[in-house]
């Protein structure tokens, strides 16, 4: 393995840390509607438990309201079941085939609430990205025991490693900054 492959590797790690808290940041309640918001609530149906997006089309005819329509109007119930047991905080209203779950305004409360916890999201985010920084230069140090490195080419390894690491957390501070702004505005 080269440092270039070390590097390859580590930056297609921690680009999937950000990736990952990115797709967390999309299921955060900002006061308007969003397919993201319920498409990962499990739903027992068929004996299973399933995602809501692969029971269900999911749109927003309206800013502030959803609308699920069940591709089978027999999982209806367990659909409902599963909105209301979900810690989305969103109760559903059954209209027949289709379940509306309308977005209320969020309290300034519950804004700070959802800040804090997008603030705990971007901090697992920067301990992914620095966990994948620790196994890269734990990499380079393997390569430089078994002669494959200089001890200035593994130096110019490290600090390639913490550029990309500084990168990618500036990177966890700017979605961080963009998702608390949009939640944060009435």
């Amino acid at each position: 393995m080269s440092t270039d492959d070390i590097l390859l590797e580590a930056e297609m790690l921690m680009e999937k840390s950000v990736d990952y808290m990115v797709h967390e940041f999309a299921a955060v309640r900002t006061g308007k509607a969003s397919p993201a918001l319920v498409e990962n609530v499990d739903v027992h149906a068929y004996g299973s438990a399933m995602k809501l997006k692969q029971l269900a089309l999911i749109t927003t005819p309206e800013p502030r309201l959803l609308v699920v329509q069940p591709f089978d109007a027999g999982t209806v119930q367990d659909i409902e079941r599963a909105l209301k047991e979900s810690k989305i905080g969103i109760t559903p209203a059954v209209d027949g085939k289709i379940i509306r779950l309308p977005i209320p305004e969020l309290s300034e409360e519950r804004r700070k609430e959802l800040v804090r916890s997008l603030g705990k999201m971007a901090e697992e985010a920067r301990v992914r990205v620095r966990a994948n920084r620790r196994t890269a230069l734990d990499e380079a140090k393997k390569l430089k025991a078994s002669g494959g490195l200089t001890e200035d080419q593994l130096r110019d390894a490290e600090d390639a490693v913490q550029k990309l690491t500084d990168r990618f957390v500036k990177s966890v501070d700017d979605h961080l900054k963009h998702k608390e702004a949009e939640v944060m505005k009435v």
